[in-house]
């Protein structure tokens, strides 16, 4: 479709919101690097992308290119948020101007208000209503596939849908209501939150990468007020790249038998994934029986685990069955196993091996039927190193290992959980809670969470007790448990710098000298960056997760440094 010459954007646009996103898009073709918000760009060819997207139609039918194009869209919006606000220190209104531009840079659609987007980000009220002219992603199916019966810009809905949760720190849903696929002159959307959308859960299936994955609710959806979905599945939320992965690999174990081991930090929702693994095998009828090794005193491990018979030892006044035997048939999640004594790490791999357990003071054999799923916390190799665990217990163990990422790597998931768990301690304690403040929702973006998912949820729950009816938490309620509260600027924007004092003169010039220093050594900026990669690497034994944690970038901004790195010493 041939188009009226206009001016390029240009990298000293005097237009405001332009002169923005300039000052972070960079060109370095002699490095090969396009660089928006210090996230490599591609300048691809549109028609490429075109013929990807209808091979994964052929291939994978309509409904799913539809939900994965969504989802490669929302975590787009997503990363251009966050990156906005990290190094512009873009407050929402910002955001919210630079938000259509920014796409429309990028080349996927022109916007045209019919209503500015709307926002209250005390009460978390949001409303946008816009027209998109010249839809790539409407052109390209109207081109390949004829009039459609349903909307095609996916990616471009998934991206609203992420630039605004990312900013509004909730759930909220862009619908396209008009599509120039579908006939229309023009494709049209509308923006809420999804509390306020009745078939939110159909809008948001695109987030759900599996059937067992939930999406966030409406209120006419909550839990029960025990927490639990009325499919019976525990609550899987998230939409990032960490956990769509293990949700994947979740799938494709399922239908087996394979022993499966959950590795991860702990409160990363290793549980919660060990009963999404049994409820969608082919033992979901069977019992599913849980054990936290490290909660069994070591004196009485063995008979927890493989039963004890009448008069065995003092107390046992009666004989019962051990966790193997109420298993049979289900599933036995061994939960904290690092934490098992040696001598019961011995009779734990006899029965993985035999299939047979003998109770405490009986020499009768019984047979069980079991699909074994352990969890831990720590390295179980370091643990192996360190002769703390039975390096063939560990092997049999680790059939199918699945690594869950600690919630600070995956931190686009926050938005989703915080919305589940305030509804769903709002309707347990009967209470109405507004939502979240924006300073709540920055402070829980920018916190290290050491206890991941179990830490925010007990910190929303904790939230939903002080805050008044119907107001909104703040960050006075999230952060009321003694946690450490993240240094935030002051209503999102960039902190004012302060005239130092003399102590803060005297500071200043040891710094300097420092600086001085590594400078000499390093020789060049890039030598600096070397230097704190490099130490970054010692301080965590070579872990590349901590060491970007350490310097404050994400796992992929470090990998592409160091791979770049090592590329120019080749």
């Amino acid at each position: 479709m041939t188009r009226p010459n206009r001016p390029a954007f240009e990298l000293n646009a005097r237009d405001d919101d332009d002169a923005v996103l300039a000052r972070h898009l960079r060109f370095h073709p002699d490095d090969g690097e396009i660089l928006l918000f210090d996230q490599r760009m591609l300048l691809m060819h549109g028609y490429s992308l075109a013929e990807l997207r209808r091979e994964l139609i052929e291939r994978l039918g309509l409904e799913s290119t539809r939900a994965l194009f969504t989802r490669l869209g929302y975590q787009q919006g997503v990363e251009d948020s966050r990156g906005l606000r990290r190094c512009e220190g873009a407050d929402i209104p910002t955001a919210i101007s630079l938000g259509p531009r920014l796409r429309e840079v990028e080349g996927f659609v022109r916007n045209q208000a019919v209503e500015r987007m709307q926002f209250d980000a005390e009460s978390g009220e949001f409303r946008g209503d816009y027209y998109w002219q010249h839809s790539w992603e409407a052109e390209t199916h109207l081109r390949q596939f004829g009039v459609s019966g349903a909307p095609a810009c996916w990616m471009m809905v998934g991206y609203a849908c992420g630039y605004t949760t990312a900013m509004m720190g909730r759930p909220v849903i862009w619908r396209e209501t008009e599509c120039v696929a579908m006939g229309h002159a023009r494709c049209r959307v509308v923006g809420q939150p999804v509390e306020d959308c009745e078939d939110a859960d159909e809008v948001m299936r695109f987030l759900r990468v599996e059937d067992f994955v939930a999406a966030p609710r409406h209120r006419a959806s909550a839990p029960s007020p025990d927490g639990t979905p009325a499919s019976g599945l525990p609550d899987l939320i998230g939409a990032s790249g960490g956990f769509n992965a293990v949700a994947h690999r979740l799938k494709r174990v399922a239908p087996t038998d394979a022993t499966v081991l959950f590795l991860g930090e702990s409160g990363v929702g290793k549980e919660r994934f060990s009963k999404a693994l049994h409820a969608i095998g082919p033992r979901a009828r069977q019992p599913f029986v849980s054990v936290n090794c490290a909660a069994i005193p070591h004196e009485l491990v063995e008979a927890e685990l493989f039963g004890v018979e009448k008069g065995a030892f003092t107390g046992a006044a009666a004989s019962r069955p051990g966790r193997f035997e109420r298993a049979s048939g289900g599933t036995l999640f061994l939960d904290e196993i690092s934490s098992l004594p040696l001598h019961a790490q011995g009779k734990l791999l006899r029965v993985l091996q035999e299939g047979e357990v003998e109770r405490v003071g009986d020499t009768r054999v019984r047979k069980v039927d079991v699909r074994i799923v352990a969890a831990a916390n720590r390295n179980l190799r370091d643990e192996v190193q360190a002769g703390r665990f039975r390096e063939d217990l560990f092997f049999r163990l680790n059939v199918f290992p699945i690594e869950i990422p600690p919630l600070r790597e995956r931190r686009e998931d926050i938005p989703l959980l915080v919305n589940v768990f305030l509804q769903r301690y709002a309707q347990r304690f009967g209470k109405r809670v507004a939502g979240l403040t924006r300073r709540a929702s920055d402070a829980l973006w920018a916190y290290d969470w050491p206890g991941n998912v179990r830490e925010l949820e007990n910190m929303i729950e904790r939230s939903v007790i002080l805050v008044d009816e119907g107001a909104s938490v703040d960050v006075q309620h999230v952060f009321s448990g003694g946690e450490q509260l993240p240094v935030l600027p002051h209503d999102g924007r960039r902190a004012e710098p302060v005239a130092p004092g003399p102590a803060a003169h005297d500071a200043s010039s040891v710094l300097d000298r420092q600086l001085a220093d590594v400078l000499e050594v390093a020789g060049s900026l890039d030598g600096v960056e070397a230097l704190l990669m490099a130490y970054a690497l010692r301080q965590t034994r070579g872990n590349a997760s901590a060491a970007a944690r350490l310097l404050k970038l994400g796992r992929g901004q470090f990998e592409y440094r160091r791979n770049k790195r090592r590329g120019g010493q080749a």
